[in-house]
């Protein structure tokens, strides 16, 4: 059975006052075993984060890092930087990454590499722009994003992998795909893990849907078969929000 997984990207959010006060309201609630819960604070607020969570199940993620073990790469942090402050799961590849940071297919490839070197669990982002989607080329564009960041991985390595698909027309927008959008591109991911790897593989991991998921909308799109969670944004601020759609399994 599939690890069901929701994660809270909390992006450029929460200073170290604010992130105890989430962290505290987190923590109130029951947590049911069955589903991993992972949050991913700023980068200041990690090591805090994690000695804040020593007595939960809730897991901390950075949001990125950068591809080498060290050197000069000004305002960088390394793989190796992020295990020695207890971070085992770093998110790589977020359309904001992409499209503010200019990190492409190439560059994604590489910190996938580091991570899986470091031992580290990489939620590995991808998805298709509203133009990609109107000229029919989502598809295409998702499978290419699979294979050149991703695919040139062992196959050992999947247990250390988590695909997140976000359509990036739908984050932030409060626009989103419809459950049954979310569906069709899940399983699409699974028959191109499939046939570049094994069934036994595609099988295996968790996709992730990421785009505008609320509480209200959540069950519905959880409900699918091949979404195994989400990669929540602004929803995750909220604890009440973020633990709604905890629960909403």
């Amino acid at each position: 059975m599939r690890q069901k997984i929701v994660a809270g990207n909390w992006k450029m959010n929460c200073d170290i006052a604010q992130t105890y006060e989430l962290l505290d309201a987190l923590k109130e609630n029951e947590l049911n075993d069955d589903i991993v819960v992972m949050v991913a604070p700023p980068f200041t607020n990690l090591q805090s984060a994690n000695q804040a969570l020593i007595d939960s199940t809730i897991l901390v993620a950075a949001q990125n890092m950068h591809q080498s073990a060290n050197g000069a790469f000004t305002g960088e942090v390394s793989a190796s930087m992020l295990r020695s402050v207890g971070v085992e799961t770093v998110i790589l590849g977020h359309s904001e990454r992409r499209a503010y940071f200019y990190e492409d297919n190439a560059l994604l490839a590489k910190k996938v590499t580091a991570a899986l070197e470091n031992k580290m669990t990489a939620i590995y982002c991808f998805g298709e722009e509203l133009e990609d989607r109107k000229t029919g080329k989502h598809l295409d564009l998702v499978e290419r994003q699979l294979k050149e960041g991703l695919f040139h991985i062992a196959i050992g390595d999947w247990k250390q992998i988590i695909l997140a698909y976000e359509p990036v027309w739908a984050i932030g927008t409060g626009e989103t795909a419809s459950p049954e959008q979310a569906q069709e591109m899940h399983a699409f991911i699974r028959k191109i893990v499939a046939k570049s790897y094994s069934e036994e593989i595609a099988n295996k991991v968790s996709i992730l849907y990421g785009g505008s998921v609320k509480p209200n909308n959540a069950s519905e799109i959880f409900g699918k078969p091949d979404v195994d969670g989400g990669l929540i944004g602004g929803a995750a601020l909220d604890a009440e929000s973020f633990m709604a759609i905890v629960n909403a399994f």
